[in-house]
């Protein structure tokens, strides 16, 4: 629960403040409903499919390395807490 109040790091952005305010506020829901790591993924990646339409894809973890391609405007990657988030559209 302490995660979900810290002030998220963006680390790399290409969309919108509306996006991107949507992205942490998605993923804070995830991290203070579940706690698997997948759980918290699938829960975010189908709320941007259902808010943006699909596909998004979106990775939640730790330790973890990424080389992605993605549509122009929907990427970001972020901390929350001690959670990297990385979600982006692509399809």
């Amino acid at each position: 629960m302490a995660d979900v109040l810290q002030k998220p790091l963006i680390k790399s952005c290409d969309m919108s403040q509306e996006m991107q305010d949507h992205a942490v506020s998605s993923s804070q829901a995830a991290v203070e409903k579940f706690t698997i790591e997948k759980d918290m993924a699938a829960y975010i990646k189908k709320d941007f499919d259902s808010k943006y339409g699909p596909t998004w894809h979106c990775i939640v973890g730790r330790n973890f390395g990424s080389y992605v391609t993605h549509e122009s405007k929907h990427f970001i990657y972020f901390y929350l807490g001690p959670q990297a988030i990385l979600l982006f559209k692509s399809g």
